[in-house]
């Protein structure tokens, strides 16, 4: 099954729940509003790795948002904005670790041949097809410079 399909049946799911499925409904309904913004600006259907880039990267903006209403002394919107990450979460693959982050890095390096950060460019390329949604883009940065940096 689908990820959009996946979609659609827990947006039905959701509706039958009422008010237990409430936030859930109105991540779902958010996501696939995402998705078919995305198509319609390419102008065609996304394929899963498509869709599972749309995913990341909601889930990317509400970690940044955390990061604001933290500093604005909001948690109760932050409690409600880590249940949407947690709802949008079982639709990425499963993250990998730091360790297996550092592994992947580790392997990137020697395979792009990089001796400092000026090579970082040359690891990301190698090591982002490896990762792209199985972890967070700022581990990922921060691990790869701390490999360059040493």
């Amino acid at each position: 099954m689908s990820i959009k399909d996946k979609l659609i049946e827990d947006m039905k799911q959701a509706m039958k729940d009422k008010e237990a499925g409430k936030l859930r409904l109105s991540v779902i309904r958010m996501v696939r509003a995402s998705i078919k913004n995305v198509e319609i600006d390419k102008k065609k259907e996304l394929a899963e790795e498509e869709v599972l880039d749309v995913l990341a990267k909601e889930v990317k903006m509400r970690r940044d948002s955390i990061e604001e209403f933290k500093k604005g002394n909001r948690p109760d919107l932050v409690e409600t904005i880590e249940q949407e990450i947690d709802i949008l979460m079982q639709y990425l693959p499963e993250q990998l670790s730091e360790q297996e982050v550092r592994v992947l890095v580790a392997e990137a390096v020697k395979v792009a041949q990089a001796a400092n950060a000026k090579d970082m460019g040359k690891v990301m390329a190698v090591l982002m097809p490896k990762v792209k949604g199985r972890a967070d883009g700022k581990l990922v940065n921060s691990v790869v410079r701390e490999f360059l940096n040493q």
